[in-house]
């Protein structure tokens, strides 16, 4: 794509970065037949080769973003479908986290949508405010069909509608400290606590730090470490985004350094795809450049950290039938996409995986809730392609596609080291319980 920046345009790294993505573009549309939104309004604004030149645009004429350019990008979900199938190696996910701190910098938002989007980012990264937001939201359910008739406050209905009732206690798992190996120790991680996951789903590290110490891993919860940051940034809030990143890094790096770590291990495939992302993220500070290139060259998935240890073959079949959910976070952002099948194969369980598995669940971060029609059709979309398969479980590895899944479907949604964990020795999950799916089929 031919650009026209100026010099001085140039001479900002931002800036420069787009152009360089800008120019990586061919305009061959291959990208609008995996883009979600594309697929399901067929407007070519919302595919990424119309949002490209939108972009480009705003960029090139060094101006405010208009309504019309605001509407579309922020219609984008990030699920990164677009780079999987780009022939070219469009890097779309930079280009269009640029986009939107440009917009957050330069648009007034209507107030009702500055309200939303500050009270998602004032509450979901950080665990104690959320816990009693969740509290509040238990309450204030019945209201939601009353939020949903009012435009301006359809976030706040999705908000309630999403919410599980009230929040669980603290788990153990989420306290900094040191879960030791079972036997001889093979390795040292650290895991990533993060924000809305202990709070929504806490049996999801726990299983994770059952099955590593069995296998000989050791996991250390760290001190100071929360929100990857990826909530916020996905919003265009590039400070607070940045913020949460450099808490993240000089917590990680300390204690790299004090004890050293093997690897940083997140069952939330969002944070990960963020987390890798680090390096490039503090890219321009010379502070944390280094350090976070650290972080992210030892960032890996739950999933695909336990394909590289060797999980013990089943003996017999789990005998229950999973449909697996590729998190889009996990399958575009990180390009992990067979490894999670194959273990969940290898414990026993019969696995298989429904037609459009490109397409997004809607979920995307905060997409359900500040785009919540798109997501919801999406959600739909997804739900009817994974009960064609007529699983007894879905297994998924991200906390926002389980949410979002789980308020479609009467299916238990599992998270898949909960799954593996349960094969290799560990607790029923309690979905699976709940659901009276213990017992072998």
């Amino acid at each position: 794509m031919k650009t026209e920046f100026s010099l001085a345009q140039l001479a900002d790294p931002h800036t420069s970065e787009a152009e360089k993505i800008l120019r990586t573009c061919v305009h061959c549309g291959f990208c609008t037949a995996t883009c979600p939104t594309y697929v399901l309004l067929g407007d070519e604004l919302d595919s990424p080769r119309g949002r490209i030149y939108l972009i480009k645009d705003m960029l090139e004429n060094g101006r405010p973003a208009t309504e019309e350019e605001v509407k579309h990008v922020d219609r984008c979900l990030s699920c990164l479908s677009c780079m999987t199938t780009c022939p070219s190696g469009v890097h779309y996910m930079h280009l269009v986290d640029h986009a939107r701190a440009h917009i957050e910098h330069t648009y007034k938002r209507p107030f009702f949508d500055r309200l939303n989007r500050a009270l998602l980012a004032a509450v979901m990264p950080y665990r104690g405010r959320f816990r009693l937001a969740l509290a509040g939201a238990a309450l204030a359910k019945p209201f939601a069909p009353l939020f949903d008739a009012v435009k301006p406050l359809k976030p706040l209905a999705a908000m309630l509608r999403l919410a599980p009732g009230f929040p669980r206690g603290r788990s153990p798992s989420e306290d900094p400290g040191v879960h030791p190996a079972k036997g001889p120790r093979r390795a040292r991680v650290a895991l990533l606590g993060g924000c809305a996951q202990p709070v929504l789903r806490p049996e999801t590290d726990e299983a994770a730090i059952r099955l590593l110490n069995r296998l000989g891993v050791e996991v250390v919860r760290v001190e100071k470490e929360g929100c990857c940051g990826s909530l916020v940034h996905h919003m265009g809030k590039e400070e607070q985004g940045l913020a949460l990143a450099r808490a993240n890094v000089d917590a990680w790096c300390a204690e790299m350094d004090k004890s050293g770590l093997d690897a940083i291990l997140v069952t939330v495939s969002g944070c990960g795809t963020t987390i890798k992302d680090y390096g490039h993220m503090l890219r321009l500070d010379p502070a944390y450049a280094e350090k976070a290139r650290r972080v992210s060259a030892i960032a890996r998935d739950i999933s695909e950290y336990l394909g590289t240890l060797g999980l013990p073959k089943a003996e017999k079949p789990m005998g229950r039938k999973i449909a697996y959910h590729a998190a889009c976070s996990l399958q575009h952002g990180q390009k992990v996409k067979g490894t999670p099948v194959q273990l969940l194969r290898t414990v026993g369980f019969e696995v298989a995986e429904p037609f459009e598995s490109h397409i997004c669940c809607g979920s995307a971060g905060t997409y359900n809730m500040l785009q919540s029609e798109i997501a919801v059709q999406l959600r739909d979309r997804k739900v009817a392609n994974l009960g064609k398969l007529a699983p007894d479980i879905i297994a998924a590895g991200n906390i926002g596609c389980m949410t979002q899944i789980g308020s479609g479907t009467d299916t238990p949604v599992v998270h898949t080291v909960e799954l593996l964990d349960w094969a290799t020795g560990g607790p029923v999950p309690a979905a699976v319980a709940a659901a009276g799916l213990s017992a072998a089929a």
